[in-house]
């Protein structure tokens, strides 16, 4: 009766693992699906079954939760960085027209003209640039989409490359999943016998 109990045990234990590692390379495979015509069901893995409803929610949740356009905007087109553009094209202006003057102009003029100049752009300027901006801003938004790009990377990405990042970072745990269905198996097989032993 004892070795019925261990072979029980053994039975619930290799059952247990089994299950969960095809579990585990069902999430993956088959990559394409495999018609069974007597059962009528068709196999495939979890993952690339639901490629494109997965990649479409990951991609909104990330550009509805996580980052969305206004943010990124935001964060290239600040205070500093509006102010160092402003700087470089007052310079870039400022050095093509004291070129561009004739060398028989005095000094004195160019300087008064160049600073008249600068003076402009100093004070049209941040309107300038706060207009165009905005115009940037609209114009951008409407046409670049987060979630959509996302949705269109990870649908172009190899699901045979996905598999080997995922099973390479998630492999401990994978391991403790497998290993953990052997030991409840065990447990229920060990369960098993002793009922039959008591009721049998």
């Amino acid at each position: 009766m004892i070795y019925k109990i261990l072979f029980s045990v053994f039975i619930g234990g290799a059952i247990g693992w089994v299950t969960n590692v095809l579990a585990i390379k069902m999430l993956f495979r088959p990559l394409n699906p495999i018609n069974i015509p007597i059962l009528g069901i068709e196999i495939q893995g979890l993952l690339p079954k639901r490629r494109s409803e997965m990649a479409a929610s990951i991609g909104q949740t990330v550009e509805l939760e996580l980052i969305n356009f206004k943010e990124i905007f935001e964060k290239l087109v600040n205070d500093n960085n509006t102010d160092r553009i402003i700087i470089i094209v007052k310079d870039k202006i400022s050095r093509n027209i004291y070129e561009k003057m004739p060398s028989l102009v005095p000094q004195i003029i160019k300087n008064a003209v160049l600073q008249y100049i600068e003076e402009q752009i100093d004070r049209e300027a941040p309107n300038i640039m706060a207009g165009l901006i905005n115009e940037i801003y609209e114009k951008a938004s409407s046409e670049i989409k987060i979630g959509e790009m996302i949705e269109e990377k990870i649908n172009a990405f190899d699901l045979i490359k996905i598999e080997e990042i995922t099973l390479k970072i998630a492999q401990r745990e994978l391991k403790h999943i497998e290993v953990l269905g052997g030991v409840l198996g065990a447990i229920i097989g060990l369960l098993q016998g002793i009922l039959l032993f008591i009721f049998i």
